[in-house]
């Protein structure tokens, strides 16, 4: 390993919020070429759903409007490498989805992705599909090529340089697993947080209200707000997807 590859890996380690990583691995990966990132996790997989999309982790340095299509609008449910990001782990070149389309055996609504993606130049990449340990979680990374770039060239990229490719894309999958993520409207306030952290360290109603110097009302009511927040049920629903979110006993920078 160079000095340049271990200086910036640990650079890239050591950082603490999940924006200065995702700057750092787009400038990075940029520079093999792939110029457009879209990385996607989830705890809640299960056999028929990919969980609540509040809940996803969604990071990407697209334009906003293929965001909105490709995310927002729902079109990654039908996207072909996804569908393989799901069943396969590894990495896989899109000329792989390219035979797909050259035997006709994509469906309607995989095309209408497709057909998608063409219009904005996202026609050349690789995907990363992650080691997962839990049946419940699942991450993937799509690396697309600057629009210049075909396939033939991506893969040109990948032999000289995939396995430096797939050790720095797994490196930043395990660091954003440590670090607070950012959910759209699900951030906790500091005193939600500290609520729920008492809890999580199996304190009372009333041990809570005596830490924190306040009625049992109002923890209750912090309670109930950090329930909302969150979109769950319960209080330990609450705890338990706050600590898969690296959002309770964290270091304020």
């Amino acid at each position: 390993m160079n000095t340049d590859m271990r200086d910036y890996m640990i650079e890239l380690t050591n950082q603490n919020s999940v924006e200065s990583l995702w700057a750092m691995h787009c400038a990075r990966m940029k520079d093999y070429g792939f110029d457009r990132l879209i990385y996607g996790f989830t705890r809640f997989l299960t056999a028929t759903s990919f969980g609540d999309p509040n809940d996803f982790v969604v990071l990407t340095n697209h334009t906003p409007a293929y965001r909105k299509g490709f995310v927002e609008d729902g079109l990654y449910r039908n996207a072909p490498m996804v569908r393989w990001a799901l069943e396969n782990e590894g990495h896989c070149s899109w000329r792989a989805l390219a035979e797909q389309i050259n035997k006709g055996t994509l469906d309607e609504k995989a095309q209408k992705v497709v057909a998608f993606n063409l219009t904005h130049k996202v026609h050349a990449g690789y995907t990363i599909s992650f080691k997962s340990v839990s049946s419940r979680t699942k991450g993937a990374i799509s690396l697309t090529t600057r629009a210049d770039m075909n396939q033939d060239q991506a893969d040109e990229v990948w032999a000289d340089h995939g396995q430096d490719i797939i050790l720095l894309n797994n490196l930043v999958h395990l660091k954003i697993l440590t670090l607070p993520l950012p959910l759209p409207n699900q951030n906790l306030t500091p005193r939600q947080r500290e609520a729920l952290e008492w809890v999580g360290d199996g304190k009372t109603m009333q041990d809570i209200a005596q830490i924190m110097g306040l009625t049992q009302a109002t923890i209750e009511k912090h309670l109930r707000l950090a329930r909302e927040t969150l979109n769950v049920e319960t209080t330990a629903q609450a705890v338990a997807k706050a600590a898969f979110h690296n959002q309770m006993y964290i270091i304020e920078a």
